[in-house]
């Protein structure tokens, strides 16, 4: 492929999403000259969040973009995850960096919001335009550009518009179809929220599991607020598996009837709590990202799950190679279709860290998973984590090299 080249007239560009993907993107393409929009629909870019990874082929990324240095002194170095029994004994521990596959050396772990926040920062000293409390209410593309027209009621025309807007993604919606025809359940449903850190857990997590339901407490570093975890499994589709607020309490109540542990005050917290997050645990699986002028990036196009550990490297990697493709081709169908052959290998292949079975370790659904994982922890105690993971995981982060592609 040859290096990026200014377009011959500045092209406008509307991205939807002002999470990752969605800045990442609009840093390349003001890089490359377009003339770049991004719309949001909170009132602002969302600082705080629960700590995301930046691995493999998305730290040499950051590291183009100038941001390597800011993204690792703000590294949270989690330690280990410890499993315990019902009644708060632990079963064993491994070494965080080990067990998910990073590298320790070279990956990053970070509040989602730090990250939101440099990515929107290196874009405002530039030509990107941000649209906050405003998003995408109808889309029509004749084939020449796309015309807009705002919840707002503004209107507006584009030369390329760009779904970035996340795992429910209206502009996927809009152009592709209802949700449930890319949404693949992967089985689980689970809450995420905050609560006080009255145990003075540092550096890491606790863990507590039974079958088909899995309760967790995570430390970021010394910090007096922690992150309570509940996730149990579900056979209901995926845009049905959450609903409003009070019905997702009220199912995770139940859920979790008569868990033994810390799962009472997990309850009570996740029914307080201000931030509480909830979903189904799922992938965006789509046999195609792009339509006309339209095209996705990030979980928009192919969420991965937490499970996977990946969505936020996959955004930031999609990001890079798209804005990449646009700014090497005058065509935008030519340039998704390149976008494509050179990232659907390295997505598919993230996406299934979340389907393989490693993934019992961490939400076991049987007895049997859990019996597994108690195997595993008993050995590490007796003679520590060597050979117990190999790298297959690293290499898969790591699977597409830049070098081959667009450069500054």
């Amino acid at each position: 492929m040859s290096k990026a080249r200014m377009p011959a007239r500045r092209r406008s560009v509307l991205i939807s999403g002002a999470s990752i993907a969605g800045p990442a993107l609009a840093f390349w393409l003001d890089r490359y000259g377009f003339d770049v929009t991004v719309v949001e629909r909170a009132p602002t870019i969302r600082t705080g969040g629960y700590p995301i990874d930046v691995r493999g082929t998305a730290i040499d990324v950051v590291e183009r973009m100038g941001l390597l240095p800011q993204i690792r002194a703000a590294h949270i170095a989690s330690r280990t995850m410890s499993f315990v029994d019902r009644a708060g004994q632990v079963i064993g521990s491994v070494p965080i960096y080990e067990a998910i596959g990073s590298e320790a050396e070279r990956d990053v772990e970070l509040p989602r919001g730090t990250l939101t926040t440099l990515l929107h920062d290196a874009t405002c000293n530039g030509g990107v335009d941000y649209c906050f409390n405003d998003s995408i209410d109808t889309l029509h593309d004749d084939g020449k550009g796309v015309d807009i027209r705002f919840a707002s009621g503004r209107r507006a025309r584009y030369d390329i518009v760009i779904g970035a807007d996340g795992l429910h993604s209206r502009t996927r919606r809009l152009v592709f179809g209802p949700e449930a025809s890319f949404n693949h359940s992967l089985g689980f449903c689970f809450n995420l929220f905050s609560m006080l850190n009255d145990k003075g857990l540092s550096h890491g997590g606790i863990v507590h599991a039974e079958a088909g339901r899995t309760a967790g407490i995570w430390a970021v570093q010394d910090n007096p607020r922690v992150f309570g975890f509940l996730a149990f499994t579900t056979d209901e589709a995926p845009d049905s598996a959450c609903r409003n607020t009070e019905e997702q309490i009220q199912r995770t109540r139940a859920a979790f009837a008569g868990m033994g542990w810390e799962v009472p005050r997990l309850l009570g917290a996740m029914a307080t709590a201000d931030d509480l997050y909830f979903d189904s645990v799922s992938q965006i699986r789509m046999p195609c990202w792009s339509k006309g002028r339209v095209a996705l990036v990030g979980d928009a196009a192919f969420a991965p799950s937490f499970r996977s550990g990946q969505g936020s490297s996959l955004a930031l990697v999609g990001a890079y190679v798209l804005a990449g493709e646009l700014a090497t081709h005058d065509s935008p169908e030519e340039a998704f279709a390149a976008y494509e052959r050179i990232a659907r290998p390295f997505v598919e292949a993230n996406q299934a860290l979340a389907t393989d079975d490693n993934g019992a370790f961490f939400l076991p659904r049987t007895q049997k998973d859990i019996e597994t994982r108690d195997r595993i922890l008993a050995e590490i105690t007796r003679n520590g984590t060597a050979g117990m993971f190999d790298n297959t995981k690293a290499r898969v982060h790591n699977s597409l090299r830049l070098s081959d592609y667009a450069s500054v």
